[in-house]
């Protein structure tokens, strides 16, 4: 046995040290970046890979991204993938590891005496057999095909992992944005119902002017106009509060509900636009590295098919104790053993390998371009999210004035119609502008916010990775 066993060692090395991987090791392709932005800031380097949401000085809104973080269903769903690829990561590499198993067994028999070679008369019939065996098999990967399957499994688990990262990044950004939707409704509100209660006012007076013969009734119908356009503003602007609240709620894990207010969006402080480089884009975009890594598996499962066109070889052992009578079965005259080895390979196969090998070539060009795909789309994204801000901040600070001067034009044409050099219909033209202006004023500034917030979402960012802490702490933690 001993120099059995020394023989079937030999063999293994042997085959090791003439074995070869097939398949094309990984290589990560070239990608042509962009030398700069259409638009550059040169603010806040390292703003990006910080907790950029907290720049807005908002605890409220703090609370609710840590909370989606811990509860949202998405990144709970993505947490459990993980785990499964990990799983199958352990499937994958036990290849490389003997696989060892014992057999136990023990039955009662009756043996025939009228087939050949059956019991001789005479003799009984019936007889006991028991066994005990441990047996082992190791199949060994000559062709590469384990460690490519295995280099294949993790590079997709790392995948999962990016992917979660990916659903967290799209999280954190769905919600601030979110907040600050309904935070833009919340002000829009406020204005309109300010509105509303001015013009009430200004419907009072009228009524008492008409009363008293001052004015015509074409001149309180024009005030009622106004006030009821006023109070028509408030309930769809309230319908889409309470939606904006019940998508915020859901995000967050929860049932459609209220949700706690912060500071008004007035009072929310605008981070600084970050600044990075193409190359800092690449380390940092979780959908990016998890395109890379897509590729890394399908170059992989190249080689996995390319090594069915050669023969699988096995060695096996098996060593224990047959015996008919169970007080002898540890006896050393009941024990058995065996050494083998075996080598299991195609000779024809109808194409069956070299269409696997064809079709794993073929998803390896999808990865490929897919991935390039990717990266042109974070270069986009990123491109968009600077042009947003920068236009988006101008536009702000033109609405600004233009609300400051229809201000100016409704307090001028009040005091116009005060002195008798103007009719009403100037004074409630103003307003009416005003009114708009002002709930045009409230979307731009929401707009600027969600601008930045799609910008620290593009570039990606080491906030990602604290954020993903968060979420780990949940009931069911990744291990």
């Amino acid at each position: 046995m001993t120099k059995l066993l020394r023989c079937w060692v030999l063999s293994l090395l042997l085959l090791s040290l003439f074995g070869c991987t097939q398949g094309p090791d990984y290589v990560r392709p070239a990608v042509e970046s962009p030398v700069d932005w259409r638009v550059d800031y040169a603010a806040a380097a390292d703003a990006v890979n910080t907790r950029w949401w907290e720049q807005f000085e908002d605890p409220v809104l703090n609370q609710l991204i840590d909370t989606a973080l811990r509860e949202n269903k998405d990144v709970r769903i993505a947490a459990a993938r993980v785990e499964e690829f990990a799983a199958r990561l352990d499937v994958s590499r036990s290849g490389f590891y003997p696989q060892i198993g014992y057999n136990g067994q023990a039955s009662r028999n009756q043996a025939s005496r009228e087939n050949f070679g059956g019991v001789p008369s005479g003799s009984d019939r019936i007889y006991n057999n028991y066994g005990a065996t441990l047996n082992a098999g190791w199949e060994i990967d000559l062709w590469g095909r384990i460690r490519r399957a295995s280099e294949a499994s993790r590079a997709e688990l790392l995948a999962q992992e990016e992917n979660r990262r990916t659903v967290i990044l799209s999280l954190v950004s769905a919600v601030a944005n979110t907040y600050v939707l309904l935070r833009q409704f919340d002000r829009q509100l406020e204005v309109s119902q300010e509105t509303l209660d001015t013009r009430a006012e200004a419907l009072r007076l009228f009524e008492l002017k008409f009363k008293g013969g001052v004015i015509s009734e074409l001149e309180l119908a024009q005030v009622k106009v106004e006030y009821e356009q006023a109070a028509a503003a408030i309930p769809p602007i309230e319908q889409q509060i309470a939606l904006t609240e019940n998508a915020l709620s859901v995000l967050l894990g929860h049932n459609p509900g209220g949700i706690p207010r912060g500071k008004s969006i007035d009072a929310l402080v605008l981070p600084a636009v970050p600044a990075g480089a193409p190359s800092s884009l690449l380390a940092n975009r979780p959908d990016i590295l998890a395109a890379e890594q897509n590729l890394v598996a399908a170059n992989a499962r190249i080689g996995v098919a390319r090594s069915q066109y050669f023969p699988t070889i096995s060695l096996t052992g098996l060593f224990g104790y047959v015996s008919e009578e169970l007080d002898n079965l540890l006896q050393n005259s009941a024990n058995v053993w065996g050494l083998g080895g075996n080598a299991l390979g195609p000779i024809f196969t109808g194409g069956a390998i070299s269409g696997q090998v064809r079709a794993s070539e073929a998803v390896q060009r999808q990865a490929l371009t897919g991935y390039l795909q990717t990266v042109q789309a974070a270069f986009r994204d990123v491109d968009d999210a600077l042009i947003s801000v920068q236009k988006s901040r101008e536009r702000l600070v033109a609405e600004g004035r233009r609300v400051q001067a229809l201000g100016d034009y409704a307090r001028l044409a009040k005091l116009r119609y005060d002195e008798g050099y103007a009719s009403y219909i100037e004074v409630l033209d103003a307003q009416r502008s005003l009114f708009d202006s002002e709930l045009q004023y409230v979307s731009v500034r929401g707009d600027v916010y969600t601008s930045l917030v799609n910008t620290y979402k593009a570039m990606g960012g080491g906030w990602v990775m604290q954020a993903q802490a968060t979420a780990n702490e949940t009931d069911f933690p990744i291990k």
